[in-house]
């Protein structure tokens, strides 16, 4: 029979230690998949209809706007992120690409957020391409993160609440949207930018 000694020596070697940040990963990946498995899996029609109306906010709400989108080599465009979670969230959206007006394919958007959040909140997103090279490497990719595979400048908006499409600050030019207008001091950096074939 062992000893209380030996005992004690199995039971703490039968506990092995998990790093913090294994465990920061592990609830990051749980963030994600529950957000992506509360979005109602939305056709291609649905897609393009909510498209078409934050496309339609974007330019009444924001002057020059509407001169932005068109000098814009293809425009992507995220009507409804929801981020979910407490204390580690998760954010899920889907969207369609825009180039010369007509949808070219369809994305989906998935992002962790870690920090003190409650309940769910939803953002529109949209990102402008700005020049043929840039639209070029987003459509190659198999996965496009932001902050790793290209940069994306959020603008707020210009003196008087206007845009100006001759100093775009980026080849990719971003915009959030929240129930007030744009969003500022915003980031998308490690949003993972996906093709997906809505029915």
């Amino acid at each position: 029979m062992p000893t209380r000694s030996q005992v004690a020596r199995l039971s703490h070697v039968s506990r092995p230690r998990v790093a913090p940040s294994a465990c920061l990963g592990a609830a990051i990946t749980v963030a994600l998949h529950a957000s992506a498995a509360v979005a109602v899996a939305a056709s291609a029609h649905d897609i393009d209809q909510k498209v078409d109306a934050a496309i339609e906010r974007f330019h009444a709400e924001i002057g020059g706007a509407d001169g932005f989108t068109q000098s814009a080599k293809g425009i992507l465009v995220f009507p409804s992120v929801v981020k979910a979670g407490f204390g580690i969230g998760g954010e899920y959206g889907t969207g369609a690409l825009r180039i010369a007006g007509k949808t070219a394919d369809y994305y989906s958007t998935t992002a962790a957020s870690v920090g003190f959040q409650i309940g769910a909140q939803t953002k529109t997103i949209i990102l402008c391409f700005m020049t043929d090279a840039a639209l070029a490497s987003f459509r190659k990719s198999h996965g496009w993160e932001i902050g790793v595979d290209g940069s994306v400048v959020i603008v707020d908006a210009g003196a008087g609440g206007s845009l100006d499409t001759t100093t775009a600050p980026s080849p990719v030019t971003g915009f959030v949207f929240g129930q007030s207008g744009l969003m500022a001091n915003i980031s998308l950096e490690g949003a993972k930018i996906t093709k997906i074939r809505p029915e």
